[in-house]
């Protein structure tokens, strides 16, 4: 397991790209890590992207990692925020949104162990780098499509 306090070797300024990617039913697309020393977060559950290769934009990287470590299109892109990964690559990582209702067991996975569509509701009980995790409770609190309390109210309520 990937310890909270060991300290990041990359510069700080190093960039890299993930993506939330739900589908209709609201689940998570999550990639399983592999279990090697020579990455960040071993064997964690984590969000499909990557580092950004030299001057190429993080929107650019997100749409590259995509399609090399699963074979994957996702359209709707839409960029959300940035964290830092203090404890891992030591990059700033933005995180980007979009929708896909594919098959992902079919996906040509290139990098990891699997992908799988996770509810909100079983992501308490996996393994996820502590980063990752703060950017998916962000996603879905701030989700346009969660319902609101205000939702449903006659205009002048609101």
């Amino acid at each position: 397991m990937h310890s909270d306090t060991a300290t990041a070797e990359k510069p700080f300024t190093a960039r890299g790209a993930v993506a939330v990617i739900a589908n209709r039913r609201g689940e998570l697309l999550l990639h399983l890590r592999d279990d090697t020393d020579s990455i960040a977060w071993p064997a964690h559950w984590s969000l499909l992207g990557g580092g950004a290769d030299g001057d190429e934009s993080v929107a650019d990287a997100i749409v590259r990692e995509l399609d090399e470590e699963a074979g994957l299109t996702v359209p709707d892109l839409v960029e959300l925020f940035e964290i830092h990964d203090a404890h891992g690559s030591g990059q700033r990582i933005t995180f980007f949104a979009g929708t896909w209702d594919g098959d992902e067991t079919g996906l040509p996975l290139s990098e990891g162990v699997k992908l799988q569509f996770v509810a909100p509701a079983d992501l308490d009980i996996l393994t996820i780098p502590p980063f990752i995790r703060d950017g998916i409770n962000r996603f879905l609190a701030e989700r346009p499509d969660r319902p609101s309390r205000t939702r449903g109210r006659p205009a002048a309520a609101q």
